[in-house]
């Protein structure tokens, strides 16, 4: 199969992301499809017995098996690629696949990492658990702290790890001053990007290593597929993250892959009308209840930061109320916001943290990170705002709100 779309990779990266979102990557067969092509093939076949012993070498480019290459996957990757401003991407079959492909993939046992406390319950788990029990060090410290990073250092630490906007509580870390510390460290810095995506925040502008998706979210947008990517340097795609995945296996489906590279074609118009319904429900959740966690309100106590590195304030926020019966007393009296805990999805959805997101956390982690009892984590969705308002009102009208 051959690339005849007429653009060569530095005419592409010139391109804006929404640009990118539609047409980066695109690979065109003899057919000329418009839609990007699905190969569902796990193999392939060669003219002869030279050329894929040439490929296997490294010494001719060629697809050999689909779990090192297939061309739908591949033109997923050089589009998030070029979105994101990275030389290089790899996808993984899932969100997560790729959090611990990101982290594996470049420690070993003896060495140390550095992770910020406010993170996915999956996240949380893979720093708690996962990597001590590889040999792994940890220290988890208050992401928000700046001065905090550079304390925590060791002389084996190998990696700086955080997401911003944080799961669900929100909590915002300054990129360019604890990526700066990387660097000047010889760390690297691997920043979870799922909340924001490269429309509404790329951190390799403000000096990230590696930027790690769950391409399940905003990337896809509709809650149909699982799917998952990372980004960084060819160097650090092809020398230290290919071999562990192409050993281990958690590949993305050539499908999979094809309904993220649907999706990527309408993520800048989603990402920003989200954002701007989520700051118009945020700003009527925020009268009517005890705390709201919303990074686009100026009541957000890292509002500025966060505006800084964001160019909008994406469609997820949290609110916490008086407790956890009044919490789920909320969620059962929703008509048209559906309980449930995916996020990025074009529908609106809400779920409970502490119950479902984090409940494999310990509560005392929980309790650290700020995710109490009380807490609600929205995602807001296409719908009109006000019919989302009039759904809000009516639930917390019912539990005394």
């Amino acid at each position: 199969m051959k690339k005849t779309t007429g653009f060569d990779r530095n005419t592409t990266r010139h391109w804006h992301p929404a640009t990118q979102a539609v047409r980066g990557g695109t690979w065109r067969s003899e057919h000329g499809e418009t839609s990007e092509a699905l190969f569902l093939t796990s193999g392939y076949t060669y003219d002869d017995a030279e050329t894929v012993a040439a490929r296997f070498a490294g010494e001719e480019t060629g697809m050999t098996y689909s779990r090192l290459q297939n061309p739908t996957v591949a033109m997923l990757e050089e589009r998030i690629a070029l979105m994101e401003g990275a030389e290089a991407c790899r996808t993984q079959a899932t969100g997560m696949a790729a959090m611990t492909t990101a982290l594996l993939c470049q420690l070993s046992a003896g060495d140390h990492i550095v992770a910020a406390k406010a993170a996915f319950g999956s996240c949380r788990w893979l720093v708690d658990q996962l990597c001590p029990r590889f040999g792994i060090e940890t220290t988890v410290i208050d992401g928000r702290d700046n001065d905090a990073w550079e304390k925590a250092i060791q002389p084996n630490t190998k990696v700086f790890f955080f997401e911003t906007p944080a799961n669900p509580t929100m909590d915002i870390v300054d990129m360019k001053h604890v990526c700066g510390v990387a660097r000047a460290h010889g760390i690297t810095s691997v920043v979870d990007n799922a909340f924001a995506t490269a429309v509404l925040q790329r951190p390799m502008d403000f000096g990230a290593d590696v930027v790690a998706y769950s391409a399940t979210k905003l990337m896809e947008g509709q809650g149909r597929v699982l799917a998952g990517a990372v980004c960084g340097t060819e160097k650090f795609i092809n020398d230290v993250l290919l071999p562990f995945q192409r050993n281990t296996g958690p590949n993305l489906s050539p499908f999979n892959a094809w309904v993220v590279l649907k999706g990527l074609e309408t993520l800048d118009l989603r990402a920003r009308r989200q954002s701007e319904n989520a700051l118009a429900v945020g700003k009527f959740v925020e009268k009517r209840v005890p705390k709201i966690l919303h990074p686009g309100l100026a009541s957000h106590p890292q509002h500025n930061l966060a505006m800084s590195q964001m160019e909008a304030c994406g469609p997820i926020f949290s609110f916490i109320l008086e407790d956890r019966k009044q919490a789920m007393a909320f969620l059962n009296a929703l008509q048209l916001v559906d309980i449930s805990n995916n996020i990025g999805d074009s529908r609106s959805l809400c779920c409970h943290p502490a119950s479902t997101t984090h409940y494999s956390v310990s509560a005392e982690a929980r309790a650290d990170m700020g995710v109490v009892d009380g807490m609600l984590r929205i995602n807001i969705g296409l719908e009109d705002p006000r019919d989302l308002i009039a759904d809000l009102d009516q639930a917390l009208t019912k539990v005394g709100l």
